[in-house]
């Protein structure tokens, strides 16, 4: 990516006022403000498309009832947790109409009004109902290329009422995607040698944290310059995504950036810290980020599944020897992580213990 020296410097937009949609819809607007430049981490590179076809999941032979299916399931499942930490999963169940309504419904909800989005308005990331666009400045030192609406969708929903018919579609997606969730952590206990209701019972899943997080990602004129969201792992277990026909998602895997091309209706499935951490490092939290285009609008909806707030998590005893696999994080509670992320810094170094 170029360096934001290059970047044609105009007025910075008020963030609190102004969302990426609204600058990109202003008259003459043709390069980004400075503060939205992005200046590439040393680390990080342009991606390419996959040598190795990415995993797939077929989420009715996990369900069918034959025991040999499952079983060789599963046993995917655990490859790809340990080798990618995301695969694709298809014939999970979930209409594809539904899956069609609910991107539909939050471009509606992004096409509101300015005023009935900033009802929403906040930098309080417990606020259940939260709408923004790029992110706090003083912590990532220039804004994302994207709004976003949140929503905590478990154990209580919440949701806009606007506009008409969105909170029951959300609300709908959100129960669907979480059941296909805890059949995912069913088989995901077993890989790890539990039995099926391992985690459910040790993460406290009947009040776990289930989060909607929509993202819009407008046309971008410079889209080497800007990012949507730059490389970043997630809280919690598993998350869900879907997004309209507009790609942008790359996941990292063994050092590399690589595009994701999601087949039609599937669900895009990544582990989260916390799976890592019960794991004790057997599963890997998915380093990720998304990109944006010059000539289409992206729409993302991601449902990350966590514990419940309160829950302690730390590596599974059983998967903890002191002598040849000592515990390789150490305890916080879910709520307390969630809240170091305000930080900006990789919350996994923070609970990572030193291998002696």
């Amino acid at each position: 990516m170029a360096s934001p020296t290059q970047v044609l410097v105009q007025t910075a937009p008020k963030p609190s006022r102004t969302t990426v949609k609204a600058l990109v819809e202003s008259d003459g607007f043709k390069s980004i403000p400075s503060n939205y430049s992005y200046a590439t981490h040393p680390n990080e590179s342009d991606a390419s498309n996959p040598n190795n076809t990415i995993p797939t999941i077929d989420f009715s032979l996990l369900t069918s009832g034959d025991p040999h299916q499952r079983s060789k399931v599963i046993q995917d499942i655990d490859k790809s947790c340990q080798e990618w930490g995301f695969f694709m999963l298809v014939n999970h169940g979930v209409p594809e109409s539904l899956m069609k309504a609910v991107l539909n419904g939050c471009n509606d909800f992004f096409n509101l009004p300015m005023e009935e989005k900033l009802e929403f308005a906040t930098k309080d990331i417990w606020k259940p109902i939260r709408f923004g666009t790029g992110v706090d400045i003083k912590v990532e030192k220039f804004f994302f290329w994207r709004d976003f609406i949140k929503v905590f969708a478990h154990p209580e929903f919440n949701c806009p009422s606007k506009p008409q018919g969105f909170s029951e579609i959300v609300q709908e997606y959100c129960k669907r995607s979480r059941e296909v969730t805890m059949e995912l952590l069913k088989a995901i206990s077993e890989s790890l040698g539990f039995e099926e209701s391992y985690i459910e019972k040790a993460m406290n899943l009947k009040s776990g944290f289930q989060l909607f997080a929509a993202n819009l990602y407008p046309p971008c004129p410079q889209p080497e310059l800007a990012m949507g969201i730059p490389a970043h792992t997630d809280h919690g277990l598993l998350t869900l995504l879907i997004e309209n026909e507009i790609g942008g998602l790359q996941i990292q895997h063994n050092g590399t950036w690589f595009h994701v091309n999601p087949l039609p209706n599937s669900f895009l499935v990544n582990t989260g810290d916390h799976l890592e951490i019960l794991s004790n490092g057997r599963y890997k939290s998915i380093m990720h980020r998304a990109v944006v285009n010059n000539k289409s609008t992206r729409i993302s909806i991601a449902a990350p599944n966590g514990p419940s707030l309160n829950t302690v998590v730390s590596p599974a005893p059983e998967l903890v020897d002191n002598e040849s696999r000592p515990a390789a994080y150490m305890p916080m509670k879910y709520k307390d992580y969630i809240d170091l992320q305000l930080e900006g810094k990789p919350c996994l170094e923070r609970v990572r213990l030193p291998v002696s």
